[in-house]
């Protein structure tokens, strides 16, 4: 069950243009608060497993080619050192993304994961995810009701009001 919970997660960070079943908010969950209390330290794993294959998969570019498979470009590519180069650099991304399958059981998932929610979260050293207790219960049951959600996707923008200024030239006000 928390398995599906994550997988579903990140699977709401998927680009949603092609799918029937888009979610309404990127990156945002309404489950029971107790469900998102136990799946918080799964999610939170899996993004810092992530994250370490991030710099792998940046350092292993260089190497990579732009030709398309089996062409011949690519052949010579196959066969030459830069390749062993790249097999080499890529290691650990490889590595990370399949423990990430062995935790979530979905490759999409992992996909999604490591392809657009990870970037987001390399320069930060955790609390990847926030909980938001909501007000009304679930029907049926009465169970407490929470959002869970990545941080930095959905902030608000802290609005201020301008500061009043007073002015010595202002005419005072008559009652």
């Amino acid at each position: 069950m928390l398995r599906n919970l994550a997988s579903a997660l990140f699977l709401t960070e998927r680009d949603a243009e092609l799918d029937d079943n888009a979610p309404v908010v990127k990156g945002r969950v309404i489950t029971t608060l107790h469900k998102a209390k136990e799946v918080r330290p799964l999610v939170e794993k899996c993004i810092r497993i992530a994250c370490g294959s991030v710099a792998a998969s940046e350092a292993a570019k260089p190497f990579g080619t732009a030709a398309k498979r089996g062409t011949a470009e690519w052949r010579a590519w196959r066969s030459s050192d830069q390749w062993r180069q790249w097999c080499a650099a890529r290691a650990p991304a490889v590595t990370a993304s399949r423990r990430l399958v062995r935790l979530l059981g979905d490759k999409k998932a992992v996909r999604v994961l490591c392809s657009t929610v990870a970037p987001r979260f390399v320069d930060r050293p955790g609390g990847y995810t926030r909980i938001l207790k909501l007000a009304k219960p679930r029907l049926g049951d009465a169970g407490a009701r929470a959002i869970l959600e990545f941080v930095g996707s959905n902030d608000r923008i802290p609005h201020r009001s301008p500061r009043p200024t007073f002015d010595s030239d202002a005419a005072p006000l008559v009652s």
